[in-house]
């Protein structure tokens, strides 16, 4: 399966062969299948990312990603990538109170994950 994004090429989006050319701009837009939640737009929307680390594979972040964040398996792919390259992702936005769960559900599954921004409630 070939995607092109801002004229470069991303070939192979299976985890086992990924070929992405050189000068590639990874800041992709992944998130349009990502939920918003009913509080948008009371300013307390805060940031859930999820960091690389050396331990986790990429099999193990998307599954993780489908099961507690409900991404669809293009949507997880995609910000795997993004974590790997980037060394971080935003892979969901809504309240502290919202995220809270999932992002204790991420890290009990040994990803790295925190929530930024948002005030508390």
């Amino acid at each position: 399966m070939n995607r092109m994004y801002e004229d470069k090429w991303i070939t192979g989006f299976n985890m086992q062969a990924v070929e992405v050319e050189e000068d590639i701009d990874i800041d992709i837009d992944v998130l349009l299948e990502d939920e918003i939640d009913e509080d948008w737009g009371n300013g307390s929307m805060a940031e859930l990312i999820v960091y690389n680390d050396d331990v986790n594979t990429f099999d193990w972040v998307i599954q993780c990603l489908e099961e507690i964040l409900n991404h669809s398996v293009q949507q997880a792919e995609q910000l795997s990538l993004m974590i790997h390259f980037k060394g971080k992702a935003t892979v969901k936005t809504a309240s502290k109170r919202l995220l809270r769960p999932k992002k204790d559900a991420l890290v009990d599954r040994g990803l790295s994950a925190v929530i930024e921004g948002g005030e508390d409630e």
